[in-house]
């Protein structure tokens, strides 16, 4: 089997419904998938869409990489980073020595989420993009949880330059990959882990036994559609991490942080294979909407399915084949217009007391009473000296 899709026949059926790309255009990124394929190791490789941005567009190639190959590429650039690094920290080292230690900060940030590893989650599979058919592909590095969480925080449009500056450019976080019912079961590894776990994982695998449905019951009811990858959660990853979670050693010495740990609630996603009419709607407005390709020969339509929560997702379904594609801007429908996040409130610099809190202006009466008094006490400390003086006076002339 070869790894090279065959977008023209995914196009033809696409086109039934009036969505895709013109014949030349899709016949030239087919070439350039051919090129794609034959300079990487990959397994597995598909057209995921096309992006539109304001000054050029992406192509978009979903690829897996052949079993250890995308690892060891990683290796190098672990320990190429580990080694800069380590000079970093011995050049700030020295400098520490030269010059005198600044106060210590008792400020402790947030700990960092780690991405999750390639081949899995949210990194499962690699993404390669070219603006136009034939230009070089480009791929993209591995997507952080700190990037799915900024991403769905604001709306932007692309540009179609990697190296602008602006947020980077993570796999759309909207590619909700679905397929007919019955198509995908999950692997006997996958059922025990489910069973035990109470959820499901990231592998399926395809049903030997499957019979395709009708496309009228395909149009009958979204339970006759299913989504085969895991869903991201709000954490940014596919499997939920707990960020507090340490060595016994650290645990001991950081308590704080075990106390934060536990006020923490595991998320759980849906597991694959969840029905697509489980999908939460948007308002009234479901979120998912299936129609034939033509009412006119019904004999011969193809099911489609678009998605009113990504305007631009689609797929198709008939008999054994199915796909699924994305041609858009890259925003999330909203029925609101979109709202910044606000920033977090400043931060108090010390806490409020009485021995820190500056005292008020006196009054013009009180500063009058408070001199009159004054002078009071220094007229009566003078009179005590003179007395005393008096008193010494005479028990010399005693004497």
């Amino acid at each position: 089997e070869t790894p090279l899709p065959n977008v023209m026949e995914t196009a033809f059926y696409f086109e039934q419904a009036g969505i895709g790309l013109s014949k030349d255009e899709s016949y030239h990124i087919f070439l350039a998938l051919k090129k794609l394929v034959s300079v990487q190791p990959i397994q597995t490789c598909r057209f995921w869409g096309k992006i539109l941005g304001l000054e050029k567009n992406y192509i978009v190639a979903e690829v897996q990489y052949h079993e250890g190959e995308e690892e060891e590429e990683m290796e190098e650039e672990v320990i190429e980073e580990g080694e800069k690094e380590t000079a970093e920290v011995e050049d700030e080292d020295e400098e520490k020595e030269k010059e005198d230690e600044p106060p210590k900060s008792t400020y402790k940030p947030q700990p960092v989420i780690p991405k999750e590893a390639n081949g899995t989650g949210a990194n499962k599979y690699a993404y390669f993009v070219c603006n136009e058919p034939g230009k070089p592909w480009v791929k993209l590095p591995p997507v952080t949880p700190a990037q799915i969480v900024c991403a769905r925080k604001i709306k932007k449009f692309f540009t179609g330059r990697l190296d602008a500056p602006v947020v980077s450019f993570p796999p759309f976080p909207g590619n909700e990959a679905i397929s007919p019912i019955g198509f995908y079961q999950l692997a006997e590894e996958e059922r025990d882990d489910e069973e035990e776990q109470g959820g499901g994982g990231d592998a399926c695998e395809e049903n030997p036994d499957f019979q395709p449905l009708s496309v009228a019951e395909m149009l009958d009811s979204l339970s006759t559609w299913v989504h085969h990858r895991q869903s991201i959660l709000k954490q940014g990853r596919c499997v939920w991490l707990n960020p507090f979670q340490n060595s016994e050693e650290e645990e001991n010495e950081e308590e704080e942080k075990v106390e934060d740990s536990d006020e923490l609630q595991q998320e759980i996603g849906p597991p694959i294979l969840t029905p697509l009419s489980e999908d939460e709607g948007i308002q009234n407005i479901p979120a998912w909407t299936a129609q034939p390709s033509t009412n006119l020969i019904s004999q011969y339509a193809v099911a489609i399915l678009q998605s009113n929560r990504w305007p631009g997702a689609y797929a198709f379904a008939s008999g054994m084949k199915f796909d699924n594609i994305y041609f858009g801007w890259g925003h999330k429908y909203s029925p609101e217009n979109h709202t910044p996040a606000l920033p977090p409130p400043v931060q108090a610099e010390y806490p409020s007391g009485p021995e820190i809190t500056e005292t008020r202006d006196p009054t013009l009466e009180e500063e009058l009473a408070f001199k009159a008094a004054r002078e009071e006490a220094l007229d009566a400390a003078e009179e005590e000296e003179g007395e005393e003086d008096v008193e010494g006076d005479e028990e010399d002339e005693d004497d």
